[in-house]
């Protein structure tokens, strides 16, 4: 810690309050550079928490964590709150397997108010938080939640602002408005914060504002006079009225996220006011380090950066592409050829790759913000009227729209293409972020197909075979990650569905698998038969319908069957195995393999692939294992959840 003369006297929040404000101002800079340094050597999100450490430090400094509640809205923005509450030392292990998560997380530390992955989930933690303290009769407790512009958009947060402005609690809503989560933000939303923050009328006389009614507020038999007239004039000044204002929260605002002498101040004054209020700090994503300042986007979360030139370090072999990427350049050439089609995302076009589409197609393209609820039934709307939505959302996020999918979707038997990014195990984000559950949750739902291609060659004609006919929803799961071919680009077929195909004939045992994962099963077989077994291997390619004359086939000629899946073993593409060998009066021996029954830690793909026990070697010690009879059916669950 040489590097950082003052963050290395600094260990927990008391720490801090030692500090003059000339130190606190150092201590930001040394902040700044150790996040920098870290990340540049270990991936991780580094524009939104080098835009927040000024806010960071004044939330310490002015509250007493953690007995007061801090609550990070998303959580990728929790870096600098991580380094200060006891985990300094820790932060280079950030992401990695056994070490820090990358988000709050309230079994880590006590300083982890809630834990919080997916965004717009602040205002209402908060919110029960403090309607407990009001129940358990603790009165002195200050409980801030800290929300991004971008988050703001997600439906929760309006419905927690609307229950909370009736509540009468003293809650703390910071919006650290920068315009931008990953790519800029959307939306009328978004216009009205900048109409805030740039009305000149308003921001003359705003602090003005502040300092003379703001503070007689609080005094005496005038309060009510004097908030009545604070009201007032912000009303006049911002023409239509201020929203916030009018859901009974106090605003004060817009002020510089990173002007540290005067946060403190503010939210000196702020703390001693009774009731909801709303502290609107503008910041910039990226602040102190000029590359993610000009590409905000891009260094989000870079990977790995030189820190002295921004470049970014990538792999020195050619490799295959990546899955969104493949989704976003085939989207395009569909769209190109076909007038109805239109895509969707909830705020990852970047992410998810449709902004590929949306340079050349803005028309025809649309960023929803984060409200994967509104995505999936916007899509529907469209799809009543012939045109044929790819509504791509990762699979974490799909979860969100669950009942969307079923009642506006599935029962309407609408034609809706799901595209669900990052299925499976998506490595250092960790349990917020894998995408377990998506075979499982949908599979119950009547009129879907459910399907996960083995490669981006497969991945490219079921997009095309997605919209060659309506056939209700559709659903094509892909990972986060590199497919498997340098050369992909190959003339569009279409895949019949709910149709497997044979990729080996063997004798001794079958493995069936779906998705990507069937690559790993290619690698493990070479080894299950250097050891004198016949192995065949079946690329399923559909969970629903599945192919049940494949099935059959499989079940006459083989007694011993190992399912592959980077999904949940309870209820997924397993089960559905298991569910056809029952319904058939089949009795085959059937081990399943994939995310067993718990939440998965972060570490990289690779190796939360072998801790689950379906890379190539843990398919081939399950086969050896099987064939061998060293473990019957009814322990082979728990063998691999070990």
């Amino acid at each position: 810690m040489e590097n950082y003369p003052i963050l290395s006297k600094i260990n927990y929040p008391d720490d801090l309050k030692n500090l003059t404000i000339e130190e606190l101002l150092l201590l930001c800079n040394d902040l700044r550079n150790y996040i920098v340094d870290v990340v540049s050597n270990n991936s991780g999100h580094l524009g939104a928490n080098l835009g927040v450490i000024e806010l960071t430090v004044a939330l310490h400094y002015v509250f007493n964590a953690p007995y007061d509640k801090i609550i990070w809205d998303v959580g990728h923005q929790a870096y600098c709150h991580k380094i200060l509450t006891g985990r300094k030392d820790l932060f280079p292990t950030n992401r990695k397997f056994g070490g820090i998560s990358g988000f709050p997380k309230m079994s880590e530390s006590e300083y982890d108010a809630f834990g919080t992955g997916h965004s717009s989930t602040s205002i209402s933690a908060a919110l029960g938080i403090t309607i407990a303290d009001r129940l358990n009769n603790v009165l002195d407790r200050n409980v801030v939640a800290i929300i991004g512009d971008g988050a703001l958009t997600g439906g929760m947060a309006f419905e927690a602002l609307n229950h909370a402005g009736i509540e009468k609690t003293n809650l703390l809503v910071i919006l650290n408005d920068n315009n931008i989560s990953i790519d800029p933000s959307v939306g009328a939303l978004k216009e009205y914060l900048t109409d805030i923050t740039t009305s000149p009328a308003y921001n003359k006389l705003r602090n003005d504002i502040w300092n003379i009614l703001g503070k007689l507020s609080t005094i005496g038999p005038i309060r009510s006079y004097a908030q009545k007239l604070e009201n007032a004039l912000k009303a006049l000044l911002m023409q239509q009225g201020n929203f916030f204002e009018a859901l009974n929260f106090r605003y004060f605002g817009p002020v510089d996220g990173h002007d540290l002498p005067h946060l403190i101040q503010l939210l000196q004054d702020i703390k001693k006011i009774q009731g909801p209020r709303i502290l609107h700090v503008i910041t910039q994503k990226g602040k102190g380090f000029k590359y993610a300042e000009t590409n905000q986007t891009m260094f989000h979360s870079p990977g790995k950066f030189d820190k002295e030139t921004g470049k970014i370090i990538e792999e020195e072999e050619p490799h295959p592409p990546l899955y969104q990427d493949v989704f976003g350049y085939t989207i395009l050439e569909l769209a190109e050829k076909n007038k109805k089609i239109v895509g969707i995302t909830p705020a990852m076009p970047t992410g998810c790759s449709l902004k590929i589409m949306m340079d050349v197609m803005p028309q025809r393209t649309f960023d929803v913000g984060i409200a994967e609820q509104h995505a999936v039934t916007f899509a529907a709307g469209l799809a009543t009227q012939g045109m044929i939505p790819y509504c791509n959302i990762y699979s974490t996020f799909l979860q969100r729209a669950y009942d969307q999918i079923i009642h506006d979707v599935a029962i309407q038997n609408l034609h809706v293409v799901f595209c669900i990014d990052r299925a499976g195990l998506v490595g250092q984000d960790g349990p917020t972020h894998h995408g377990a559950f998506d075979i499982a949750f949908l599979r119950p739902i009547p009129n879907i197909i459910i399907s996960a291609p083995m490669d981006e060659i497969e991945l490219r004609n079921l997009l095309y075979t997605a919209q060659l006919k309506n056939w209700g929803p559709f659903a094509i799961r892909y990972p986060k990650g590199y497919g498997v071919h340098i050369n992909w680009r190959k003339p569009f077929q279409e895949i019949p569905v709910g149709k497997g195909r044979i990729l080996k004939e063997g004798n001794d045992i079958a493995i069936l698998s779906i998705g990507h994962v069937g690559n790993f099963v290619t690698v493990a077989i070479d080894a299950i038969e250097k050891d004198g077994f016949s192995v065949a291997h079946y690329d399923m390619r559909f969970v629903k319908p599945i192919d049940e004359i494949l099935l059959h086939e499989i079940f006459n000629k083989f007694d011993k069957i190992i399912t592959v899946e980077d999904g949940t073993v309870v209820g997924g593409f397993g089960s559905a195995i298991i569910e056809f060998m029952i319904d058939n009066n089949y009795s085959s021996k059937i081990l399943r393999l994939g995310i067993p029954n718990k939440f998965i830690e972060q570490g990289t793909q690779k190796e939360l692939y072998k801790i689950c026990g379906y890379d190539a070697e843990g398919i081939y010690k399950a086969a050896i294992n099987l064939l061998t009879n060293k473990y019957d059916n009814k322990k082979v669950y728990s063998v691999i959840s070990k």
